[in-house]
């Protein structure tokens, strides 16, 4: 196949090269154009793509406007959780747009990224609701070849992974590790390509994970990705309930836990 053959994602691409548009560059302009003064986001961010965690925290009086936040696309709150200052920006689905605001927060000034999106259950591990520790993804989606070489996965930061062993033990709420299914077309996820996903131990679909660890991998950042195993997508009646508050109850007490881990004890000031 020569490279005129190829498909358009996978042409044309030198990943050793910089881009050309940056965050950086973005983020300059529009502080220019908002009359916005430069100002960090947090160290640690969440990604809410349901948008269940960040709407708890608004109801509750708890999440404020990050001032300095200056994405065009994006709202970016910050809350306090046991001593510890988070970013959260809500409903970042799908992985171009998860992307596009992970180039962004790191960009401005965060160190460790935590996902927490929606799924739904390809094996039975256990009955919905509960939460899987993405180790790695399947590559069903077209951020991540903008990133890295073609291949069948994206992988989790090694480190952060064998950090997080044990860690939710504690809490009464059952963490497996385990790979997922990174999908763009949700309505497309065939009872043929849910068997076939089956049959490669995948446990879950969703929709933005395998982009984030090839974008980790690629830029050298540190994203941590979990799976809320909330339906059966659709094929039983009752089907996507969260478990109390949404599920934002447990989801938060995963994230403050695995941040608290994994950023040790650095200065969250």
């Amino acid at each position: 196949m020569t490279e005129d053959d190829r498909p358009p994602i996978l042409a044309d691409k030198n990943y050793s090269a910089p881009s050309a548009f940056t965050p950086e560059s973005l983020l300059r302009e529009a502080r220019r154009q908002k009359s916005a003064a430069l100002q960090s986001v947090p160290k640690v961010c969440l990604l809410d793509p349901d948008g269940d965690i960040l709407r708890r925290l608004k109801s509750e009086g708890r999440a404020r406007p990050h001032e300095g936040w200056v994405c065009y696309h994006t709202e970016l709150f910050e809350f306090e959780e046991t001593g510890m200052t988070f970013g959260i920006v809500g409903c970042v689905v799908g992985s171009s747009f998860a992307v596009l605001v992970a180039e962004e927060l790191f960009a401005s000034g965060c160190e460790l990224l935590i996902s927490m999106t929606s799924s739904g259950q390809i094996a039975p591990v256990q009955a919905p609701p509960y939460f899987i520790l993405i180790d790695r993804a399947l590559r069903d989606e077209g951020t991540s070849y903008h990133y890295m070489p073609p291949a069948a996965y994206s992988t989790a930061p090694k480190t952060l992974i064998e950090s997080l062993e044990g860690a939710f033990d504690p809490l009464g709420v059952s963490v497996p590790r385990g790979a997922t299914w990174t999908t763009d077309a949700p309505f497309r996820e065939t009872e043929a390509a849910i068997a076939a996903m089956r049959q490669r131990g995948l446990l879950a679909v969703e929709m933005e994970a395998a982009a984030l660890y090839a974008f980790a991998e690629a830029r050298g950042k540190q994203v941590v990705c979990f799976a809320h195993i909330t339906n059966q997508m659709g094929q039983i009646e009752g089907d996507f309930e969260k478990g109390h508050a949404d599920g934002s109850t447990d989801a938060l007490r995963i994230v403050v836990t695995a941040a608290k881990r994994l950023v040790g004890g650095f200065d969250q000031s």
